[in-house]
């Protein structure tokens, strides 16, 4: 999967980039949502893990984690890092996720931090498509979104969270959580958005 969209300028970055993931704690990146993520052992996966901060947290809380990255070098990096029993990485990328698919797995929680502003109007589409066919009845998905110039050398948009939820609704997938705050790297002209979608 690599070269799938929105991947432009994280291979060649690989390195410098997870130790800027790693910089910032799980806990502190996730504080707004983290009372909705279930009890242990839950079955989520992380869609975009990058060097695997998060889906390594959430292994080590007892959850079963599948940790998708299309790009190479960062799965690379994750398997480095972060090498846990019930942690699973796995080649796969929006919009079709079909290895996720192919799984046949429903999962408890789908997370996307900083993953959906670089898809395009038209990937975003099939990607909610795809995020619904993966979760299961009473499943949530939790995603991140970044507001702020495009770096240099990356395929980003700017998308507000009306339009994520207007796409979920679409599914039958509601809003339970939504937060908005600074940029836990300093960057005063960057905000995020945090957002919770479950069945409706």
């Amino acid at each position: 999967m690599t070269g799938a969209s929105g991947t432009q300028g994280y291979g060649e970055n690989a390195a410098a980039l997870a130790d800027q993931y790693e910089s910032i704690a799980f806990a502190d990146v996730h504080r707004d949502v983290a009372h909705l993520i279930p009890a242990a052992p839950a079955l989520i996966v992380d869609i975009g893990a990058g060097s695997g901060r998060d889906a390594a947290a959430l292994a080590r809380m007892g959850h079963r984690v599948v940790a998708a990255e299309p790009t190479a070098e960062l799965r690379a990096e994750g398997l480095r890092r972060h090498a846990l029993p019930n942690l699973e990485w796995v080649d796969d990328a929006l919009p079709g996720l079909a290895v996720l698919r192919g799984m046949g797995r429903e999962f408890d929680v789908i997370m996307l931090t900083a993953v959906w502003m670089h898809l395009d109007a038209d990937e975003r589409r099939r990607g909610m498509e795809a995020l619904a066919a993966l979760l299961a009845p009473r499943g949530q998905i939790l995603m991140s979104l970044r507001h702020g110039p495009v770096p240099p050398g990356r395929r980003m948009f700017d998308v507000p969270a009306r339009e994520a939820i207007e796409l979920a609704a679409a599914h039958g997938l509601a809003p339970h959580h939504l937060t908005e705050r600074e940029d836990m790297l300093g960057r005063a002209d960057v905000r995020w958005s945090f957002l919770g979608l479950r069945w409706g």
